[in-house]
């Protein structure tokens, strides 16, 4: 399994864990009304989960999984994967800190922007992946091997 697979599944279950436990609280705090302002946490869960968990791992998985584009194993530009991975984590970090920093120090330009710069490295994450993806969905064929005679 390439590197970068193994760390999107790592980080897509890093945040498998904490979305879930966010979650958790949120709704130990609906069931006891113990600490009403962990309310604040519910989108950051959603981000985590949907994002974090989902879709990192979706890439994850594909980018070990897609046929490579010649017999000698290439997947292609990476760089485009990477900036995937990129773009996912910061976006999903800037979703999940944006309502705890609302709530503490009051709705400012910068959390006002947080949830559309978020929205932006998603679109640009999974544009990347698609871009890099790509030219890896094909029919299926079967591919020489280096040095024996087709």
């Amino acid at each position: 399994m390439p590197r970068l697979s193994q760390l999107m599944i790592r980080t897509a279950l890093l945040w498998l864990a904490i979305g879930y436990s966010l979650g958790g609280l949120v709704l130990l705090t609906k069931g006891l009304s113990l600490l009403p302002w962990l309310w604040v946490l519910r989108t950051a869960h959603i981000h985590m989960l949907l994002i974090g968990w989902t879709v990192q791992l979706a890439c994850g998985v594909a980018f070990w999984i897609l046929p490579r584009l010649d017999a000698g194993g290439s997947r292609g530009d990476e760089r485009l994967a990477w900036l995937c991975y990129l773009a996912l984590n910061v976006g999903v970090v800037l979703a999940a800190l944006r309502d705890p920093l609302a709530a503490s120090a009051g709705a400012s330009a910068i959390t006002r922007a947080m949830p559309v710069v978020a929205g932006l490295l998603y679109m640009i994450g999974i544009a990347a992946f698609v871009a890099h993806a790509a030219p890896r969905v094909v029919a299926f064929r079967v591919l020489p091997r280096p040095g024996r005679a087709p």
